[in-house]
């Protein structure tokens, strides 16, 4: 890439009313070059932002629930009989599906949600 990579890239504009060719009709349609589209619905764009968010928190959920089911695993293992230590991880693990059944839970809620809001 070298110094290539900080040289400005020149933009043209593109008269999108009405194009001009073919080409420029593909262009001035629903997506561009880069692939992104040209005109969004916000409503749209917010449905992908919210939907990005919660499979970002869910995974951090369920990756958090994971680790948490391995300590309890542990810790129960290793709790040598002590009743308090043996109560202590099974709460452990309790807690830690809990939290992944909630986490499932919000996601087919918010899928559920959106679903219904694009076909209003």
């Amino acid at each position: 890439m070298g110094f290539m990579g900080l040289l400005p890239l020149t933009a043209y504009a593109l008269n999108c009313n009405p194009p001009a060719n073919t080409a420029d009709a593909i262009q001035c349609g629903s997506d561009n070059s880069a692939g992104v589209p040209v005109s969004q619905n916000p409503t749209d764009t917010l449905n992908k932002t919210v939907t990005s968010v919660v499979n970002v928190l869910s995974i951090a959920v369920g990756v958090a629930a994971v680790i948490m089911i391995i300590v309890g695993g542990f810790r129960y293992i290793t709790s040598s009989g002590n009743e308090q230590a043996v109560s202590s991880a099974k709460k452990t693990i309790l807690y830690a599906l809990v939290g992944l059944a909630v986490a499932v839970l919000a996601q087919l809620i918010v899928q559920f949600v959106l679903n219904k809001s694009t076909q209003i």
